[in-house]
C-alpha cells in the first residue's frame, strides 16, 4: 500500500488546489487576528475565502426542547427515510452554522436516505463550555426518545467535522454515561480535535495557513474553554477518556492538517477500547478538504456516505 504521507502520493489536481488556496489565504489576515463575531460577519455577508453560503429551501429550522430553554436544529428529511444523522457541524466551538453546510447535508440525505438533524449549538465566547456539548447532548437524547415517532426510524448515526467530530465523540460518552443509552450504530468523525491541550501534530504545524494554523489554533482553544477547566478534561478532550462501549466509527483525515495527530491517536485509542474503527487517510487533504470541489474530497465524501449507509 501506498505511504500517503510522502509528497509524491498527493495527486497534481489536490497539489495545484492546496497552492492556489494558501495563496489566496494568504492576502488576508489570519483569522487568529480577528475576534469570531467578526468572522461570523463577514461569513455572512459572503466576504470569506469560500463566499457567499447556499441556503437550500427544503431545509427545515426546528427546536428541541432542553435544560437550556430550547436547542435549534437543521433537519433535512428525504422520501425514503431509512435512519437518522445527528450532525455537529464544525468552526472551532466559535463559528459556524448548520445551514452554511445544507449542500453536503442534502446530499447525505438523499444518497444515504437518512433524516439529518444538524445542531445548532450555542458558540463561544458567548457560550463557552460546556453550553455546546450540553446542546448536543439535549438533542442526541431528544433523538434517543422520538426519533421513531418524528422520522419513522430509530437507526441512529452521529457525526460531524472538526470541533464537531469532539462534539460528537463528547455526545457519545455522554450519552452513555449520563443518559444510559448505547444505541448510536455508528460515528463518523472528520478530522477532529480530540485533544484540546493539542497533539503534536497541532503544537508542531507552524504559522502556515492552510485554513487553520497552530496560532489559529491557540486562538481557538483560549475562546472556548473557561480558565477553571483542564484541557485534557475527557469531557473536553475525548481523546483521554473512557472509550468503551463506542459504536464503530470511520475516522477521515488529510495529511496536510494539523489535526492529524488527533485521528491517528484518537483511531488507535478507539479500537484499543474494544470498538471497530476505520482510517481513511488522504495525501494532500487540507483541514476542511471535503468540503472543495477536486477528486479528492468526492472520494472521501463517497466512502462517509457509503459508511452512513451501510450502518
Amino acid at each position: 500500500m501506498e505511504n500517503p504521507f510522502v509528497p509524491e502520493a498527493v495527486d497534481e489536481e489536490t497539489r495545484v488546489f492546496n497552492e492556489r488556496l494558501e495563496a489566496l489565504l494568504s492576502t488576508a489576515p489570519p483569522f487568529h487576528t480577528k475576534t469570531p463575531r467578526e468572522i461570523r460577519e463577514a461569513q455572512e455577508r459572503g466576504e470569506v475565502w469560500p463566499g457567499r453560503i447556499t441556503r437550500l429551501e427544503n431545509g427545515e429550522d426546528r427546536v428541541v426542547s432542553s435544560p437550556a430553554g430550547g436547542v435549534p436544529v437543521r433537519v433535512f428529511v428525504p422520501e425514503d427515510v431509512r435512519g437518522v444523522y445527528l450532525h455537529v457541524h464544525g468552526g472551532g466551538f466559535s463559528m459556524g452554522r448548520p445551514y452554511h453546510n445544507d449542500i453536503l447535508l442534502d446530499d447525505t440525505a438523499r444518497k444515504c436516505s437518512v433524516a439529518v438533524v444538524s445542531v445548532d449549538y450555542r458558540l463561544a465566547p458567548e457560550d463557552r463550555y460546556p453550553a455546546g456539548a450540553d446542546d448536543c447532548e439535549a438533542v442526541a437524547a431528544w433523538l434517543a426518545k422520538n426519533a421513531l415517532a418524528e422520522f419513522g426510524s430509530d437507526r441512529l448515526v452521529i457525526g460531524g467535522e472538526s470541533a464537531g467530530a469532539n462534539l460528537s465523540a463528547v455526545t457519545l460518552a455522554r450519552m452513555r454515561d449520563r443518559q444510559g443509552f448505547t444505541g448510536f450504530r455508528a460515528a463518523n468523525l472528520v478530522y477532529g480535535c480530540y485533544d484540546v491541550g493539542m497533539t503534536p501534530s497541532q503544537r508542531n504545524w507552524g504559522d502556515r495557513e492552510l485554513i487553520i494554523s497552530t496560532p489559529t489554533i491557540e486562538w481557538i482553544n483560549s475562546y472556548y474553554l473557561p480558565e477553571n477547566v483542564d484541557p485534557r478534561d475527557p469531557d473536553v478532550s475525548p481523546l483521554y477518556g473512557d472509550l468503551s462501549g463506542m459504536p464503530p466509527a470511520l475516522f477521515t483525515v488529510g495529511t496536510l492538517d494539523p489535526l492529524l495527530d488527533d485521528t491517528l491517536f484518537m483511531h488507535a485509542r478507539w479500537q484499543a477500547a474494544g470498538n471497530q474503527a476505520e482510517l481513511a487517510v488522504y495525501p494532500g487533504g487540507t483541514h476542511l478538504f471535503n468540503f472543495f470541489p477536486i477528486k479528492l474530497a468526492r472520494t472521501a465524501n463517497e466512502r462517509i456516505q457509503d459508511f452512513i449507509r451501510g450502518s
